[in-house]
């Protein structure tokens, strides 16, 4: 029908390359590890299908023949950097809250090498050849946890959900302190000054204990593991299946 948009495809369900002819110049991996420099280098916003050609030294035209959409080339990135996971066969099947609570701290070490991650990651990434692999692999460490499949799939996506929150939180807070033309310091300290302020005439006598008792441990580290541990603590009370 004239004017109807072409069917969706899945860029691993596309041939890396034909069965005959020349083998091709450069490889998916080649394609995501040049778009991977560039956006570790200067940011998400600065990967274009010129820039990555550029990086790789063919035309821009060209690269299309190996990746047909921006979308595309976001997803062998996505792909590219899950593939950093240390994923160890000892952990199947044993003990799954010290499995997630490791795969968990490696999601954020991920992402924080790789800050742009927070920006394209979606669940349409979740099929790749690396994440299925992951999904696997997380699913095989669950296998000690008496759950039902679909809860233990929930699990997975709130460990990866909290890791992309604490990073996410922290790229904002960076970018903000860079933005101020005083030290984070000094900032804390005028907020610091004006919340007491608000709180002295006992219009919110709960922040005010809270803020009597100290305000909980500031480490990013901490507060994640924290996180991290209350989230899987969760699990451990879920009934059987």
């Amino acid at each position: 029908m004239a004017g109807r948009a072409a069917e969706p495809e899945v860029i691993w369900a596309r041939p890396e390359r034909a069965g005959r002819g020349p083998r091709p110049a450069y490889s998916r991996a080649d394609i995501a590890a040049a778009a991977v420099r560039i956006a570790d280098a200067d940011g998400i916003d600065a990967v274009s299908m010129r820039r990555v050609a550029g990086e790789l030294g063919c035309g821009t035209m060209s690269l299309y023949n190996y990746v047909p959409r921006k979308e595309d080339l976001y997803e062998l990135m996505v792909d590219a950097v899950s593939g950093e996971y240390e994923l160890s066969e000892a952990a199947v099947g044993g003990d799954w809250y010290a499995g997630m609570l490791g795969l968990g701290r490696q999601t954020r070490d991920i992402l924080r090498r790789h800050p742009w991650l927070t920006r394209v990651m979606s669940t349409g990434h979740a099929f790749s050849p690396n994440a299925l692999r992951y999904l696997e692999h997380c699913l095989g460490v669950l296998d000690g946890l008496a759950a039902p499949q679909g809860t233990k799939m929930e699990l997975i996506a709130m460990v990866n959900g909290t890791a992309m929150t604490a990073v996410a939180h922290e790229i904002a807070m960076a970018e903000r302190a860079r933005g101020l033309p005083w030290s984070e310091e000094q900032e804390q300290r005028v907020r610091s000054a004006y919340l007491h302020g608000q709180l002295a005439d006992g219009a919110y006598p709960r922040l005010a204990r809270v803020m009597a008792e100290g305000p909980a441990p500031g480490d990013p580290d901490e507060s994640y593991e924290r996180a991290l541990r209350r989230l899987l603590d969760s699990f451990r009370r879920e009934p059987a299946p």
